[in-house]
């Protein structure tokens, strides 16, 4: 006679100790600003999370989340900096 039901009931249970679901608040790092340094406007699609990033003039800034940072990077007229608090 199988035994499967033993097998499923012990896969079903719920997970125990330090677990991260994906959409909690908690970060791995922080976002990022970037500057637009073009000469109009430009609007840019996240790779990562699929967020529209829109820069509406010379010197705007945005606040990038960290997973769309890296695409950012390798898009002309971007740059990333850092705003003291």
């Amino acid at each position: 006679m199988c035994n499967c039901g033993k097998k499923r009931n012990t896969i079903a249970q719920p997970l125990s100790g330090n677990v991260v679901m994906e959409g909690s608040s908690t970060k791995m790092w922080p976002d990022v600003n970037f500057e637009y340094t073009g000469k109009s406007g430009l609007s840019v699609t996240g790779s990562i999370t699929g967020k529209r990033y829109r820069f509406n003039h010379p010197g705007d800034v945005q606040l990038i989340s960290y997973r769309d940072v890296s695409g950012m990077a390798a898009v002309p007229h971007l740059r990333k900096i850092m705003i003291k608090e």
